[in-house]
């Protein structure tokens, strides 16, 4: 019962930051219905920003998160700007053929920048465990776990709450409408990939303390990320909270009761399962 316990208290911290990292492209995609598959290298860039905010500025990671989620924002501008516009209302093949390619271009810019070499920090803060149900955690976790939540309290009432985050929802539901009620499309498009991206910088700012960088860290949360964001549903600001929290449960019991090997089998045996069951994932809707 006690290995059953830290099994489960471990994997929901790490589901936690499965959601964290999962929040941007269940957003990008209940807004645009556009698949960002270079969604974890920019993860991974957060994760780089990090790490020379501390080597370059001294900057802790919360210190740092500020400066890591504003250049995300502008970062998720930009990709908007320059390739993302150019494909809006394209084809589903066309759309993902351009953010693989993304997902390349960044990642060997990266390897070209940063060269092969893992790099990781120690923050004082994060060091040692804590205490949940007396099950002892790595603080690290925790404290990426804790952001995570934040992370989903703050974006919950920026959309539930304000003009702009209303008008946000209003073009995820129907462009068309949202047009013709004077809300700049275009403009909730480019914010989406902003605010989609930044999440991606917290996420990266909280993996850091505990998770080494390198160019090809993406594929440790490529395949896990889409699973979460599908897992909970299509269109739901908590579908990657509850999906991601789902696959670090399955993952950390499975890993510990039964294989560590195998844990991911497990994961997406349960992922199918729950897809075939419920096409348009736990929370969101079933296609008609």
């Amino acid at each position: 019962m006690e290995l059953l316990l830290t099994a489960s208290v471990d994997g929901l911290v790490m589901g936690l930051v499965y959601a964290l990292v999962s929040l941007g492209l269940g957003l990008i995609w209940g807004v645009m219905d556009v698949i960002n598959f270079a969604h974890a290298e920019y993860v991974m860039l957060a994760m780089y920003a990090t790490f020379f905010a501390g080597q370059w500025l001294r900057l802790d990671p919360l210190q740092a998160l500020p400066l890591v989620a504003l250049l995300g924002f502008g970062a998720g501008v930009a990709t908007y700007a320059v390739l993302i516009r150019r494909i809006v209302g394209a084809s589903m093949v066309t759309q993902i053929f351009a953010t693989f390619g993304l997902l390349f271009f960044l990642r060997y810019a990266a390897f070209a920048v940063f060269g092969p070499n893992f790099r990781g920090i120690t923050w004082g803060a994060a060091a040692g465990s804590v205490a949940i149900a007396g099950i002892p955690v790595s603080a690290a976790k925790v404290i990426a776990g804790i952001a995570a939540l934040a992370t989903f309290a703050v974006l919950h009432v920026f959309l539930q709450r304000t003009k702009v985050g209303k008008a946000l929802q209003a073009t995820a539901q129907n462009p068309t409408a949202a047009l013709a009620l004077g809300i700049e499309v275009e403009r909730m498009y480019m914010l989406a990939w902003g605010l989609s991206i930044a999440t991606a910088g917290v996420a990266g700012v909280f993996l850091l303390p505990f998770y080494q960088v390198s160019p090809a860290v993406g594929d440790a949360f490529l395949l896990i990320t889409f699973a979460s964001v599908v897992l909970g549903g299509f269109g739901s600001l908590l579908g990657p909270l509850l999906g991601g929290v789902a696959i670090g449960l399955i993952e950390g019991i499975a890993g510990t009761m039964i294989s560590p090997t195998f844990k991911l089998v497990f994961v997406f045996a349960v992922f199918l399962l729950v897809l075939f069951v419920r096409p348009g994932g736990l929370l969101g809707r079933d296609p008609a």
